[in-house]
This record gives structure tokens, sequence and C-alpha cells, in this order.
């Protein structure tokens, strides 16, 4: 039987506030983001895996107070004077690190909300500008823990949904209780059973996750 063509289009990602599931892993980071007023000196650092919901948390928190969403690479760029997202800060490379230390004097002295999110914490980055480092290390940090059992249902449910996919009322959990309880885990499955579907022409399954998940090709760590 002849296989279908397959091509990897762009996944439309869901951000609105509704689309959040909040549980007890990332219940902490909720409702400290949606609360500046705790933040010490007007920032929060939001840590957390890949695909943990940093960047829709984020957006939930932009939305509300109409902060902009800024990367590394527009840190240069004309001073907020608003709340200010800035994302990936793990990620800055050396000549970004005195526009991000100016950007921290910029937001205390105004006053101004300054949310940023990471994968890790400032100790692992290896930054090279002391006084950023030292600012960084103040900020407070709110982790988005490895997801319970709720979470990873829900983020597998809304994995299925950002690829307009519609799985058997059952396969969420089933999924759930089979896979590394982590979110790369969730997309590493989601994506295959999209891939697999795509392939042979079939609507997603059980049986069809009960053969992924058996196959030594399939890595869901």
């Amino acid at each position: 039987m002849a296989r279908q063509l397959t091509f990897d289009w762009p996944v439309g990602v869901s951000l609105e506030a509704s689309d959040f599931f909040v549980s007890e892993a990332n219940q902490a980071a909720f409702r400290m983001v949606g609360d500046p007023a705790r933040w010490p000196q007007g920032k929060l650092l939001l840590t957390g895996p890949e695909g943990s919901g940093k960047s829709h948390l984020a957006r939930v928190f932009a939305g509300a107070r109409r902060a902009p969403i800024v990367g590394l690479s527009g840190l240069g760029a004309r001073p907020s004077e608003t709340a200010l997202v800035v994302e990936d800060v793990d990620r800055m490379t050396p000549a970004q690190e005195e526009p991000l230390f100016h950007l921290h004097n910029h937001m205390i002295a105004l006053g101004l909300p300054l949310l940023m999110t990471a994968r890790t914490r400032p100790v692992t980055w290896g930054m090279r500008l002391p006084d950023l480092a030292s600012r960084m290390q103040a900020t407070v940090p709110v982790q988005i823990a490895p997801p319970d059992d709720a979470l990873l249902e829900a983020v597998l449910m809304k994995l299925f949904a950002d690829r307009q996919v519609r799985p058997p009322a059952a396969l969420p959990r089933y999924l759930a209780t089979r896979i590394d309880r982590s979110y790369s885990a969730a997309q590493g499955i989601v994506e295959a059973l999209d891939r697999r579907a795509l392939l042979t022409g079939k609507s997603v399954s059980l049986r069809m996750a009960a053969d992924i998940l058996q196959e030594d090709s399939f890595d869901d760590r």
C-alpha cells in the first residue's frame, strides 16, 4: 500500500490565557507571575524545561499587562516604558549581557515589572559581566516543576489540539501512564502519532500509540 506524502506544516500553537492549565506543578509559578507586586525590585525569573509552558505563561502576563515580549536580539531597542517580558535569557551571548544589565537598571529606576524566562537558574549560565551576574542571581526565581498526572494529561490534550488532532478520549491518560513524566516526552509522542497518522492515512488511536511505544526507534526521553 502506497504511503501518503507528508509535509512539516507549522503547528498552530495556542497561547491564550484560557488554554493555560493550572495544576500543583505550575500553580506557584502561575500565582507569582500574576502578582508583580510580590516581585522584589519588580523582577521575576520564570524557569522550567522546554515545553513546560514558560512562553505560554509569559504571554498570559503580557496580555494582562499589555507588556511587549522581546527576544535577546531586541535588548538594544528603545527602552521600555511599560512592563516587559524577555524570553530565553539563559541563551544570551556575551555581547548581549551589557544590554540586559542596562535594561535591569532602567526597569528598576522606573519601577516597571520585568519578567524573564529561562530553562535553568543563573548560576549555570556562565555570565562574564559580574554586575549582571549579581543582578540575575538576586532576581527571585519561580520554577515550573515537572508535570504531575493531571498536568501531563492536559499538556498532551493541548499538543493534540495545537496539531488539530482529535484523539480518542482515553488516549491522553493512556499515554500519561506510559511515557516519561516530562514535557519533552509528551511532545515526542504527540509528534510521532501525528506523523504516523499522516503517513498511514489513519486516525490516531490507542492501537497506533501502543505500536509506537513498543518500537525501538521511539525514544521519549
